[in-house]
């Protein structure tokens, strides 16, 4: 800089003294102009001379040849100022001649003797800008061009600030235009002309021909105060660069719309911004002002009407493009109608991040969502996106969508989410006042390309089902990128993982979700697999083509690595083979598909099966319940229960329906048990929306098993619609109450009969037209028959003896509470429910059985509803939530207890191990194991902590009203031991009896209806008389049990070989496995017969 300031100063008086010389020589050797243009050029060569042009380098040039022939020189020597410095080039294009254009050549060797323009050399000095260059050209005597004087420099501010009019030779260009425009100077137009003129780039208007100012002042004229986008263009004489003024609409114009604006003059012209000087003033245009550097001789062709078009179209407003794009996709009327609604509903942020066109996709889903008042949802990439990124809008309608919820849900898909933008949309008139935009960035978790277009409408619809509750959202739905499946083949997937969990396969969920993941072509086989195996519609090909998709399945096995994968597969596959009925295909009410999906299986044929395996069973999967159905035959029949066991309610009801075989021995062959989980309890703990969701999950579940069943017709078999069968006819499906479901019954009949299936309200016993168990109090008086047989065997009559008894559940409950008043000499000293402990260490007999009594009738009552001024001194009723209970001494004595304060569950473990003629089971739940079983082996892990060993207990008798309350080994020691108990099987028989009976007289009276000899009222008339003579022969029923064990049991050591050669002949011929029924093994046996003990 400073050698440049130097140069500059030093040869300042020398430059100014070259501008003199060349004014006298261009006067002395004129060219062949008009004198009024020589004029004026000489006229502005003095006033730039004249302190309005800082001069800053001199450099001569010399011509030689005409046309492409035309050579440069340079006398170095004659160079001044900051061109002195020969590295300085200030027209890079006059020393590189050959390549120009002709049009450029023919510029130079034009007999115009002065040139205004700009160098290629940035001014170090006063102002960073590109320098100015006045360039005169030299003529020798016949008036060709034999050189050029360039002086560089700056023109100073005056020549900037002054009217047109004061500078010479622009003033001259001024009046030329205005002249050969014919509009008078005092004229509106001719003011207006004059304006145009005055406020015209400086630069600009020194640097254009006559020509060019005369066309784009024109145009500039006839703009006025039109709102319109306009473009002038003025090319480098050199092609260096391209001017090009601007004029647009001023509330349009934007630093967004200048950027777009120049990206389309850029590559219109292949070059590069190098200046944009932008003027807003009181007029309704703005003017840019953008020059464009390129490169000599490779500008590309244009059309300028064109390039202004495009340029039109970038700066027209956002909603004025809205419009027309509404109305070209809606027509004139609806598109009109759009625009009025969403015209001013948009941010800011929304219309400079979309295009008008992604507007009208998006208004097509606003209307949805207005319409239906649910999610819309968009997804699709963005111009430029790679293949494993993609964009998906959510369209929430009212209020914004929590990310909480929907983040997991797009990981679960196989995504992560990298950012999220919301926006606000604020349509007018009807319907909701704001519709949120979630924007959510994407890319693949696997890294794998998208197609958008294959996998669109899967995925929304996913989505959409997930959002809904249809689906459950987990690692599967990645399934629905990674595989191309529907949301519903992968909630058939989830379905078998859900029941392959259930019969205890070894590995995770998470395990099963990554191999079918991993492995997305055999995935595809196994859902293909099934759709060819159970599509209801008619095919010729079916078996041929799942013979094919097995072959290949099994051959892409072959090729699978990981043995824990291979297994993996091959159980999924084990279980489509296994499948016998499914409702996949099914349509509800509403002719869509079910929200619940239930299988019918063969369990001869399912792999890892715990034992005893059933003769069939249906398993129910939604995401509100999953549900299972186990029978050992074709006649079968047992409760359905609401089980709190989600993890593992198969083992529960398997095991119960190991003592209903037990049961159905005096009833019919074989036994059957169904259960349910809850699986989206409300929120809140309300009880009323608690057991409503209950009773919706209670009905999905029948739903599900009735869909899988045969129905009758007279002798007629109608098997289901839309069901594909694998098996023989199967019309036998009758379902009782349990723990949970003991007011379920006409719940169950109402959607027995909503299927017109054949028994009617014989499907579910124990309804309002039925016997109520709990009415009837006929499964504790069951039990209670071997509790009195167990007492009278040891001279003692409970009917009429005092006695004491400790017990599991409440008032509110069938069997306990039924039981707790089916004597008046019970003194109940303890009991506990899950919230609540009782302790009477010293009970009042008639107070007790009375506050009992009231408790029974009591609607949902508890432990807390006990009048505890009724208790005995030192008794209460505790929390089990307490973190400690303080004892009194009465209750110390009572339960043998030392510690004067104990935990709630130390408190529960003393009154099982009390010492008490009777412990009464009338809860849920398994408390007593045997000294060498674990609690895992129990499988009843809410209580692992409270459970105590059979040599625990202490009390005389054991009485089995709830099922399970026991274990069968713990059973065996404590009898061993000296106790007395029977089996639950045997115990709480007497309520599936009762139950079978029902359904039978039903059965036999329902045809008796049918054929018109006996109306439904005098049927129902018929029952309810009948209900004293059924109780009577259920307990019948249990008195003889109860006597035929202990008649077997009194034989002894008599019976023995032939207990042991029954049990050996039942295992050769499969049908006893003595692992499962827990009876001794040889070696056990020969131990008894050496002790004599026996069975």
């Amino acid at each position: 800089v400073i050698k440049d300031v130097c140069r500059a100063v030093r040869d300042w008086v020398a430059m100014r003294g070259k501008m003199v010389e060349a004014i006298g020589e261009l006067e002395g050797r004129p060219p062949a102009i008009p004198q009024k243009d020589l004029t004026e050029i000489l006229e502005f060569m003095q006033w730039a001379h004249d302190n309005q042009f800082t001069f800053l380098g001199y450099r001569e040039f010399g011509f030689k040849g005409t046309g492409a022939e035309t050579r440069v020189t340079v006398n170095h020597k004659a160079s001044l100022g900051v061109l002195r410095d020969r590295k300085a080039v200030i027209f890079r294009e006059l020393e590189n001649l050959p390549s120009l254009s002709p049009a450029v050549c023919d510029f130079i060797c034009r007999q115009t003797p002065l040139t205004v323009t700009k160098t290629n050399l940035i001014s170090t000095i006063h102002r960073s800008v590109y320098m100015d260059c006045i360039a005169i050209k030299k003529f020798d005597a016949a008036g060709r061009v034999t050189g050029q004087r360039m002086f560089a420099g700056l023109f100073t501010s005056s020549a900037y600030n002054k009217s047109v009019l004061e500078i010479p030779l622009l003033r001259r260009k001024t009046m030329k235009t205005i002249e050969r425009t014919g509009l008078k100077p005092g004229s509106h137009d001719g003011k207006a002309l004059l304006n145009i003129l005055e406020n015209y780039p400086r630069d600009e208007l020194l640097q254009t021909s006559d020509e060019h100012l005369y066309q784009t002042s024109l145009g500039i004229l006839h703009l006025q105060e039109r709102h319109k986008v306009a473009l002038f263009i003025r090319l480098d004489d050199f092609e260096r660069f391209v001017s090009c003024l601007v004029y647009v609409p001023r509330d349009r114009y934007t630093t967004r719309l200048r950027l777009r604006m120049q990206k389309i003059l850029e590559d219109a012209f292949a070059g590069e911004v190098s200046a944009q000087y932008a003027q807003l003033g009181e007029s309704t245009l703005a003017r840019v002002h953008i020059t464009v550097r390129t490169t000599p001789g490779g500008i590309p062709p244009y059309d300028e009407h064109a390039l202004e078009d495009r340029l039109a179209e970038v700066a027209r407003s956002w909603p004025d493009t809205l419009y027309s794009a509404l109305v070209s996709t809606f027509g004139e009327e609806k598109g009109g109608d759009l625009y009025r609604r969403y015209a001013d509903a948009f941010q800011v942020a929304y219309s400079e991040a979309f295009s008008p066109v992604d507007a009208v996709d998006d208004i097509r889903v606003f209307e949805e969502v207005t319409k239906s008042g649910e999610l819309g949802m968009k997804l699709y990439r963005a111009d430029g996106e790679q293949g494993n990124r993609i964009s998906f809008k959510v369209f929430s309608p009212d209020a914004a969508i929590p990310l909480s919820d929907v983040l997991p849900v797009l990981e679960h898909m196989g995504l992560k989410v990298m950012d999220e933008v919301p926006y606000r949309v604020r349509p007018a008139g009807d319907g909701p006042e704001l519709i949120m935009v979630n924007n959510f960035g994407l890319v693949t978790r696997s890294g794998n390309d998208v197609d958008i277009d294959a996998v669109r409408d899967n995925f929304q619809e996913a989505f959409r089902r997930i959002w809904r509750g249809d689906a459950e959202s987990d690692g599967f739905n990645c399934l629905v990128l990674g595989a191309g499946l529907a949301w519903r083949d992968v909630a058939m997937l989830r379905a078998y993982s859900k029941y392959l969990r259930q019969v205890g396969i070894a590995f995770s969920q998470a395990y099963m979700e990554q191999t079918l993941a991993d492995n997305p072509g055999l995935t595809n086989l196994i859902v293909d697999l099934f759709r060819v195996s159970f599509d209801c519609a008619p095919d010729k090909g079916r078996d041929k083509k799942a013979r094919r998709i097995r072959e290949r399945l099994l051959a892409g096995l072959d090729g699978v690595a990981s043995a824990d994968e291979d297994r993996i597969l091959r159980r999924f596959l084990n279980l489509v083979d296994s499948t016998l009925r499914t409702n996949f295909f099914q349509n509800g009410r509403t002719a869509v598909e079910k929200s619940y999906i239930s299988f019918k299986l063969d369990d001869t044929k399912v792999e890892g099966l715990p034992l005893p395996r059933p003769f069939r069973e249906i398993f129910v999967y939604s995401p509100r319940v999953e549900g299972i159905h186990l029978r050992f035959g074709h006649v079968a029949r047992g409760g359905l229960r609401w089980s709190d066991r989600r993890e593992d309610f198969r083992t529960e009801v398997l095991g119960l329906v190991k003592a209903q075989q037990v049961k159905n021995t005096v009833i019919i062959p074989v036994g059957s048990k169904g259960g349910f989980v809850v699986k989206r309890p409300p929120a809140g703990g309300d009880r009323d929306a608690f057991i409503k969701e209950g009773i919706e999950c209670y009905k999905i579940l029948i739903s599900g098993l009735l869909d899988l069943t045969d129905n009758l017709k007279g002798n007629r078999i109608v098997p289901p619609k839309q069901v594909l069968r694998r098996d023989e006819d199967d019309p036998y499906l009758v379902v009782a109450a349990d723990k949970g479901t003991a007011s379920f019954s006409d719940i169950a009949n109402g959607v027995s009969q909503d299927y017109g299936f054949w028994l009617g309200d014989a499907f579910a016993s124990g309804g309002s037209v039925g016997y109520d168990h709990k009415k009837m109090g006929i499964t504790a008086k069951g039990a209670w028959e071997s509790v009195k047989r167990h007492f009278r065997e040891i001279g003692v009559d409970i009917q009429k003896q005092d006695f004491t008894v400790a017990g599991v559940g409440d008032m509110s409950g069938d069997v306990f509470g039924n039981g707790m008043l089916l004597s008046e000499h019970i003194k109940l000293t303890g009991a506990f429910n899950h919230m609540h402990i009782f302790v009477d260490p010293n009970p009042n007999l008639k107070t007790s059985l009375r506050e009992r009594r009231r408790m029974f009738n009591l609607a949902r009552s508890s432990w807390s509803d006990y009048n505890v001024k009724l208790i005995s001194r030192g008794g209460g009723v505790f929390q089990r939530s307490a973190k400690s209970i303080k004892l009194s001494p009465e209750i110390k004595r009572c339960f043998t207890i030392v510690k004067d304060t104990v935990t709630p569950n130390e408190l529960i473990r003393a009154i099982l191990a009390a010492n008490v003629d009777l412990l009464w089971f009338g809860g849920i739940g398994t408390y007593v194991k045997a000294s060498h079983e674990t609690n895992s082996q129990v499988g009843d892990r809410a209580n692992d902590a409270i459970r105590v060993d059979a040599p625990e207990l202490r009390c005389r008798v054991v009485g089995e009203g709830a099922n399970l309350g026991v274990t069968q080994r713990a059973r065996v020691e404590f009898g061993l031991g000296g106790g007395r108990i029977y089996a639950d099987s045997i115990d709480n028989s007497a309520g599936v009896d009762c139950s079978d009976h029902e359904v039978n007289i039903k059965i036999l009276l329902d045809r008796a209806v049918v054929e018109k000899k006996l109306t439904v009222k005098g049927r129902n008339s018929l029952l309810a008389e009948m209900t004293d003579e059924v109780g009577e022969l259920v307990l019948r029923d249990n008195y003889l049990q109860t006597q035929a064990i202990n008649l077997i049991q009194a034989q002894g050591m008599a019976i023995f070989d032939n207990q042991t050669m029954l049990m050996r002949m039942l295992e050769k011929s499969d049908r006893l496995n003595r692992d499962v029924e827990f009876l001794p093994d040889d070696e056990t046996l020969i131990e008894r017969a050496t002790t004599r003990q026996g069975l």
